[in-house]
């Protein structure tokens, strides 16, 4: 039999290694969305739009759809404040290559999305989440600028889009908690109770496995100096979701060994520098001097749509913290100490990466929209009488965040 040599033989061992490469995928419970996939008409419209609205500030109208953009004054401003430019937003978000669907074990009805570089992560959202998210904007944005290094997931950008004789779809663009993931094995949902909240490790029902509470049980966040730090700005996070009369939100928890280089490499004198640096970076007012803008214009219920304007002269500022003045109170100077004294690690998702003695955490608080109305207080009831005496997750916002701060102290070093 005659010997192949030259491009066949490279071309099956490109093919072996792409096998090799999606078949991790798999394992990982990612799925190249291609075109025999279910939604690759959809996530191609995603991306076609997307480019459309980044490149030009302006919504494309598309012949086969419709889109939109929400707020993206302001969520190019925090996109800035993050240290994102807006070419590799664009470039990751409208890549050649094909989006990735991520299968949980969530209950949630939503699609999940990531882009092929897993940097962001797009979620369908229905119209109720959508209308919650604008008309709390302003609070979401003045929250993350008193507390810049907030564990709250980072939303990037709200869009929808609107195909002929079919259902309007809406999705949010989201900073990945758990980026960069190379060395990723587990990753744990927390909600700080115990009904429903154990993942068999061995099921193969589905692709990824998220863990939850009592997989975590006998465990620790091992953070050492940190771990103050930690538990004070979970209680301060949860505060402000109990002011929102939210509940039903997780932590996102997964962590990786570090390396020797990484061990000794933190501690050194030119690491802290830029590590002080990118903190103050967060923390600090830019240059110009914004006036004030109002950060949704009209009555933001009705989801109206508000281009992109990448020329105007005007720009929302976010994240900026003022400095306490020569008159602050001994008690206001120590809140601010208290809750900027973190030096970000040097990564593109800084504010969800924290590194304890021996291993790096991964860390975000997500899935902030489930309001307490009277759906949740039924269901309150129901479980009362199907659970007694046993914690799950549907209860009062404020039993919610105590319960969930109290998990989070429990379990950290």
């Amino acid at each position: 039999m005659e010997k192949r040599i030259g491009q066949p033989y490279s071309g099956t061992t490109r093919r072996r290694r792409w096998w090799g490469l999606r078949r991790r995928w798999r394992m990982l419970g990612l799925f190249e969305i291609n075109q025999e996939h279910e939604f690759y008409s959809f996530t191609c419209l995603m991306k076609e739009g997307l480019h459309a609205a980044l490149q030009t500030g302006i919504d494309p109208p598309g012949p086969d759809y419709e889109m939109q953009t929400f707020a993206g004054l302001v969520f190019s401003s925090l996109r800035r404040s993050l240290d994102i430019e807006e070419e590799e937003y664009k470039r990751s978000l409208s890549s050649d290559c094909c989006y990735l669907q991520f299968m949980s074990n969530s209950k949630s009805k939503a699609d999940f999305f990531l882009t092929n570089d897993k940097r962001f992560f797009l979620k369908t959202q229905n119209k109720r989440e959508v209308k919650f998210l604008l008309s709390n904007l302003m609070a979401y944005m003045d929250h993350l600028e008193k507390y810049p290094h907030s564990l709250l997931v980072r939303f990037l950008g709200l869009h929808s889009i609107q195909v002929p004789n079919e259902t309007k779809k809406y999705f949010i663009v989201m900073q990945s908690v758990f980026y960069p993931d190379e060395r990723i094995d587990t990753r744990y949902d927390i909600k700080g109770c115990e009904v429903g909240r154990w993942t068999d490790p061995a099921s193969t029902g589905s692709p990824v496995k998220i863990l939850k509470d009592n997989n975590f049980e006998g465990k620790h966040i091992i953070l050492d100096q940190k771990s103050s730090w930690l538990v004070d700005q979970v209680e301060i996070d949860t505060a402000f979701l109990r002011s929102l009369n939210v509940l039903d939100y997780s932590i996102l928890l997964a962590h990786q060994p570090l390396h020797k280089d990484e061990l000794d490499g933190k501690h050194s004198f030119s690491n802290l520098i830029v590590r002080t640096e990118k903190s103050m970076a967060q923390d600090s007012p830019t240059e110009e001097d914004h006036p004030t803008t109002p950060l949704l214009g009209g009555d933001s219920s009705r989801l109206e749509s508000d281009a992109i304007d990448s020329g105007s002269d005007h720009s929302i500022t976010c994240q900026e913290i003022n400095l306490p003045s020569v008159n602050s109170t001994d008690a206001e100077l120590q809140e601010f100490h208290a809750h900027h004294r973190r030096l970000l690690p040097n990564f593109k998702n800084s504010v969800h990466v924290i590194d304890g003695p021996e291993l790096r955490y991964f860390v975000g608080i997500v899935d902030i929209f489930t309001v307490y109305g009277l759906k949740k207080r039924l269901e309150n009831l129901w479980k009362s009488l199907r659970f007694p005496g046993r914690a799950f997750s549907t209860v009062s916002p404020s039993t919610y965040s105590q319960r969930f701060c109290r998990w989070v102290k429990d379990h950290t070093k």
